[in-house]
């Protein structure tokens, strides 16, 4: 499994240009939608979109690769990295300086598209409260890789399979 470094730059770099204005999108937020998107993905056609690894950490999703990622963007001016104070908590807000342009499938965007709609109003507590109780995070141990063939045990409230429950539900 290649990691696909340039869909993975291209995917930060269009979740960033539709969601860095939001006041609560910071690291986590991004990370987790990151996670929903490759996950999505794979449950509905079987293959990986960017081939990133995600760990199961105590604060959540990992992507292995973010960090080197973002930091190779931020030395090369593509994206800025500023550190704000949210309510009681410090987090992570990240704003691309290019607009980027996305080359994506239709399939690849709707997936895409689902989880920023779905997700990205979320704060870092309540989009990792949600995603801890997704089967292939409760499956995986701390620290280690969480496995994409897991998504085929989602229920409805994760799966991408009945389109009625996308995501966090709204009650």
């Amino acid at each position: 499994m290649n990691f696909n470094r340039t869909k993975y730059i291209d995917l930060i770099m269009y979740i960033l240009s539709q969601c860095s204005y939001k006041p609560n999108f910071g690291k986590t937020v991004l990370c987790s939608i990151l996670y929903f998107i490759d996950f999505g993905y794979y449950e509905l056609y079987g293959e990986l979109l960017t081939n990133e690894t995600y760990i199961k950490s105590k604060k959540g999703i990992k992507p292995k690769h973010f960090f080197e990622v973002s930091q190779d963007l931020i030395s090369k001016k593509q994206l800025f990295l500023r550190k704000e104070d949210y309510y009681s908590r410090r987090i992570h807000r990240y704003f691309p300086t290019i607009i980027p342009t996305p080359k994506f499938s239709q399939q690849e965007m709707e997936i895409i598209k689902l989880a920023i709609n779905s997700l990205s109003n979320n704060n870092a507590s309540t989009i990792t409260k949600y995603a801890v109780h997704d089967p292939p995070m409760i499956v995986a141990n701390f620290g280690d890789a969480i496995d994409f063939r897991y998504v085929f045990s989602r229920n409805n409230r994760y799966s991408l399979l009945n389109k009625k429950n996308l995501f966090i539900q709204k009650t």
